[in-house]
């Protein structure tokens, strides 16, 4: 059996353009003034029948528009781009096809052109719930227009979900519970709810690194509010699943279960990164330019994306590094077939006396303990 027989064949599409650049975010978005929408639909499509001809004989379990903000694009290239993915492989019974939404006004008038176009997931980019917040995290939008796009997304698509931000400058456990709960009774089927993080290369970063991004919470703060977020999406039916998602049972990302479970997908557009298995076996990275203009003239002189191929000790350690994000672990015998070897007992041991994975049924997950310090586990688990 094909890895993507059992844990997913996925295409992911950046839209790479923005309103504005928000000052936490690291992601490959650009602001620009004019775009030739015909001309960007045409190459998202050239690029599509190109992997489709390196990857036949596919089932499509699922579509992603992620950005940048995607909720930008012309409800006309969404269609055209499900079209010609659906034409080329063939869809799965149950496709999810999601697409980021920024809540303004505009964008929401399209939901309903969205979901004509074969969308039939959306999740929406809220980030908090409180108009000083708002303008901290530079979103255009405000409370109202966020309870506006909550509320008709739902009315419009059959599955929803929202992310929100906390451990914000100045925030407080109490502020953060009493804004959760009002999101809680808000949320549809999921929920995606990260800590802030100041990463290099953003405006935050350069302001933390100048001594002026005051407030930020201590580390035994955020825990506090990381636990608190647990307790309160369990009491709502709404466990977590991953880290930073939260759903009710069987209503999870599709999509991003096949990044954690280490399938084969897709990427097109600006940046947009694949991870492909050949029926040999052999797996490989891909990766596209990541400035605008620099695929979209890669993709009209028809450059190859970059191609690296992953030793299977590499495989071994995205499957850990994913697979641990996730409450359903990593199967043990999946991960000595491609490293070789298995997990060093002595340091798992020492983890499971120490409360942070446990082993069971032949897979290792992190506890709920352990996900607070994912990554000193992951460290531990990995030490050569």
């Amino acid at each position: 059996m094909e890895r993507w027989q059992f844990a997913g064949f996925g295409l992911y599409v950046h839209w790479p353009f923005c309103q504005s650049k928000c000052p936490y975010c690291d992601f490959n978005s650009h602001v620009t003034g004019q775009i030739d929408q015909d001309v960007w639909r045409e190459a998202y499509l050239t690029e599509l029948r190109r992997c489709a001809m390196e990857t036949p004989n596919r089932v499509l379990s699922s579509i992603f528009f992620g950005g940048g903000t995607p909720s930008l694009m012309p409800p006309a290239t969404v269609a055209a781009i499900i079209d010609e993915a659906t034409r080329l492989w063939t869809p799965a019974n149950d496709i999810e096809i999601t697409l980021e939404a920024n809540p303004s006004s505009v964008e929401i008038e399209r939901f309903r052109d969205f979901r004509a176009a074969g969308v039939n997931r959306v999740s929406v980019g809220i980030q908090a719930l409180n108009d000083v917040d708002l303008r901290r995290l530079g979103r255009l939008h405000d409370v109202r227009e966020a309870r506006a796009a909550i509320n008709i997304s739902q009315a419009v698509f059959d599955r929803t979900s929202f992310d929100l931000i906390y451990a914000r400058q100045d925030q407080s456990v109490r502020a953060w519970e009493a804004e959760l709960c009002q999101a809680l009774s808000m949320a549809g089927d999921h929920l995606s709810l990260y800590q802030l993080t100041i990463e290099p290369g953003t405006a935050f970063g350069a302001r933390f690194d100048r001594g002026l991004l005051l407030g930020l919470p201590s580390e035994d703060l955020a825990a506090d509010m990381y636990e608190l977020t647990q307790s309160l999406c369990d009491a709502w039916d709404r466990p977590a699943y991953e880290v930073s998602n939260h759903a009710k049972p069987g209503d999870e990302s599709r999509h991003n279960m096949i990044y954690w479970r280490s399938g084969d997908y897709v990427g097109i557009g600006p940046g947009a990164h694949g991870r492909l298995t050949s029926s040999s076996g052999r797996r490989i990275a891909t990766m596209r330019p990541a400035m605008p203009a620099a695929w979209l003239t890669a993709v009209q002189s028809a450059v190859q994306e970059k191609v690296t191929p992953l030793s299977p000790e590499e495989q071994a350690t995205e499957l850990l590094i994913m697979g641990m994000r996730v409450n359903s672990g990593v199967d043990l015998l999946d991960y000595q077939r491609l490293a070789g070897e298995t997990l060093d007992t002595e340091r798992v041991s020492q983890l499971i006396d120490q409360g942070l994975v446990e082993v069971k049924s032949g897979k290792i997950r992190t506890t709920s303990a352990g996900r607070l310090v994912l990554n000193w586990v992951l460290k531990q688990l990995l030490l050569t």
